[in-house]
């Protein structure tokens, strides 16, 4: 077991480098499967997640090489069956991607139901099923295991989702992509890792076209042609080095960013008395003042994401006055707050919102992550605290977060990663 040490109350300084999209990748990794020729893709995170999806690739015929840690080449032509190996499918979310990547280019899939976090809400698939179903696929789950089969292949049609879903707007995007005619999302996410999806899609030959906007048309081509993209940086990553600043204080240029991804972050912080200042490509995150209390609610974007919320909601842990914290995306993603209650903030959770009175301080204590985004939180919580922060849980962290602790360090960060064997079992005597 693996696990961070934190000894908290060090202001942050210096600069930090974001790197390429998380959500971003995941997507255009299993995109690569509809690819006929070599893809080169620059900018990958080196996450846990990324090294998932690309040995499910690999394990299904794919040839992967590393051409640099930041670059791969990705040719699928030696991939011939529509299966992808269910053991490694459960350990991260974003792989039922590959329903959409396999119905478009074989039309037929057979993909293990996901994993990845747990924290607390419902992740159906519905909105994807029901799309799938709308462009002539037969979609059932039997044994864990969803079964997506048409008669040839996917065709166009128009599809609504009930309700905005980043999930099935890029599921139904892979696989349209190479349907028989056109196909128009309404009601359609506008993320930024959408965006480059699509961008990445319409390199290799794709024509897709409003993507950013809720309403995205796809023309299905015969075939996409291999070619090289660069992903985009990582949005949520930035915001939590941005919220890290605004925890413990201090001053940090945040480079390789795109400051328009991060407006809806960056205004937030602002209010909370922060100071971020916007450049081409990097911003400049200050707080040297309290902290102010405000309050939020998370949204699809460009509304305040999901994927900040527990970040700032232990920032505001140690503003002055009462926050109140709405969740509009999932039904409880508040599961991090019992850890933050182990350090002596003060959160009272009802349903979707939670009313944060400020502390003067935090307190280190044992605490353990339990997803990905709260992880990163508890890291945070962990900076902004007197005395030392264990962290258990911390493979969720590193799902999504590339060399944190070394990150954090290099700004001044009292953090380190240690290794802990595990116990060993006792045998059991028998009592005779």
């Amino acid at each position: 077991m693996t696990k961070y040490v934190i000894n908290g109350g060090n202001p942050l300084y210096g600069e930090v480098e974001i790197s390429g999209a998380k959500n971003a990748a995941v997507a255009i990794i299993p995109a690569a499967l509809m690819v006929e020729g070599v893809c080169r893709i620059e900018n990958l995170p080196n996450i846990s997640d990324v090294s998932t999806l690309l040995s499910i690739l690999k394990e299904m015929g794919a040839d992967i090489r590393v051409v640099n840690k930041r670059t791969i080449d990705i040719d699928c032509s030696r991939v011939r069956a529509p299966r992808a190996t269910f053991d490694r499918m459960q350990r991260i979310r974003a792989s039922y991607y590959l329903i959409g990547a396999l119905l478009g280019r074989f039309g037929s899939a057979y993909v293990a139901m996901p994993g990845g976090c747990n924290f607390g809400g419902v992740r159906p698939i519905d909105q994807h099923v029901k799309g799938f179903t709308a462009m002539g696929a037969s979609v059932s789950v039997k044994n864990g295991i969803v079964q997506a089969v048409t008669g040839d292949k996917l065709r166009g049609a128009t599809v609504y989702f009930d309700v905005v879903s980043v999930g099935a707007t890029i599921n139904i995007m892979l696989g349209a992509a190479l349907a028989e005619g056109s196909t128009y999302i309404e009601n359609a996410a506008r993320e930024p890792h959408i965006v480059d999806l699509a961008n990445f899609l319409n390199s290799m030959g794709a024509d897709i076209r409003g993507a950013g906007t809720n309403a995205i048309r796809i023309r299905g081509v015969r075939r996409l042609n291999g070619g090289f993209y660069s992903i985009i940086p990582d949005q949520i990553e930035a915001g939590t080095y941005m919220a890290a600043v605004a925890g413990a204080g201090g001053r940090v240029v945040i480079k390789e960013v795109i400051p328009k991804h991060l407006e809806c972050i960056s205004s937030k912080l602002r209010e909370m008395g922060v100071t971020v200042v916007d450049l081409e490509d990097s911003v400049i995150v200050q707080r040297t003042d309290p902290l102010l209390r405000t309050h939020l609610k998370t949204m699809p974007y460009p509304g305040f994401p999901t994927d900040m919320q527990p970040q700032i909601s232990t920032v505001l842990c140690i503003a002055e006055g009462t926050s109140i914290v709405t969740e509009g995306v999932w039904d409880n993603r508040f599961k991090y707050v019992d850890e933050l209650t182990k350090m002596g903030s003060s959160i009272r959770v009802t349903e979707r919102t939670a009313i944060i009175e400020g502390v003067p301080y935090l307190t280190g204590a044992p605490i353990k992550a339990g997803d990905l985004r709260a992880g990163a939180a508890l890291v945070i919580a962990g900076l902004c605290a007197r005395g030392e922060t264990e962290i258990e849980g911390v493979s969720y962290i590193e799902r999504g977060y590339e060399k944190m602790v070394d990150k954090l360090s290099a700004l001044g960060a009292e953090i380190k990663s240690i290794y802990v064997p595990d116990e060993p079992q006792l045998e059991e005597k028998e009592i005779g």
